[in-house]
């Protein structure tokens, strides 16, 4: 099996020599491409306004100037002498769960390689909190990373789908359960951006996150990983609301309106 390795934080990311260990139990054919800096929060965004450049850092080894899914393209396209059997985005520090999958440049290494037709698999393990100081239980990605995408490869995907894996903030030791789980949605204010001042007396910002403590619904991936067990959701592109399209259904279609009901 080839395997291809991507990420969002980096090239010299602890995440991604994880992943490696990880991918190295599973085979020897594994080739890394992934950004040369940090491209957290980049989601599924392409670098279209600069040239790419490839950093050759070693056998089967790349560092590229854009982001996840810049990484993947190249990658699939002209690095790699095939197409690769599985690509492997992660292990990212910090989860990525609830609508953080949205702003995922882990996630959207995931998609990209899905949009190849390649089955794909994000994985990234919980934070106490994220600061610097911080160390992440890297060990517990490691220890149940394995097994899982095994038994992941051994089931048939349905077309369009990417797994996503999250591993709660706990020592391996302390980590008993693994739930399949849906994306969970967060109170959108927990999102805010912090104004602060330059030495020049300018104001700037910085987004943050205000990371309350709530209720999460149950089987959510966001119940999950509070609760300290390891979550599994199956993922796809499609953000199609199949029910408002059946009702607008009912209002919309053939020739164009010509005149607008008042509003509901």
């Amino acid at each position: 099996m080839r395997i291809l390795l991507t990420n969002d934080d980096g090239i010299e990311a602890e995440g991604l020599a994880c992943l490696e260990r990880i991918a190295r139990t599973i085979s020897d054919d594994v080739w890394v491409c992934a950004p040369a800096v940090e491209q957290s929060g980049k989601g599924r965004g392409i670098t279209l306004t600069e040239p790419l450049r490839v950093l050759n850092l070693g056998e089967k080894r790349f560092a590229v100037t854009g982001t996840p899914t810049d990484c993947v393209v190249l990658a699939v396209n002209d690095l790699m002498p095939e197409k690769p059997d599985l690509v492997l985005s992660g292990v990212n520090r910090g989860h990525n769960i609830g609508e953080d999958v949205s702003y995922s440049g882990t996630v959207a290494g995931a998609l990209q390689g899905m949009a190849f037709g390649i089955r794909s698999i994000a994985l990234s393990q919980s934070l106490e909190r994220f600061h610097d100081e911080v160390v992440a239980h890297w060990e517990t990605a490691e220890a149940f990373a394995p097994a899982i995408i095994g038994r992941l490869l051994a089931q048939k995907w349905a077309p369009g789908v990417v797994m996503n894996l999250n591993f709660p903030n706990r020592r391996p030791e302390e980590v008993d359960q693994v739930e399949v789980t849906t994306q969970g949605f967060r109170d959108v204010g927990e999102m805010h951006a912090v104004r602060r001042t330059d030495l020049r007396g300018r104001d700037y910002y910085w987004m943050s996150f205000r990371g309350e403590k709530r209720e999460h619904a149950e089987g959510t991936d966001l119940r999950a990983i509070d609760e300290g067990r390891i979550s599994v959701t199956p993922l796809h592109i499609d953000l199609t609301h199949m029910s408002s399209v059946y009702d607008l259904k009912k209002v919309l279609g053939g020739a164009p309106p010509k005149t607008a009901p008042a509003a509901a």
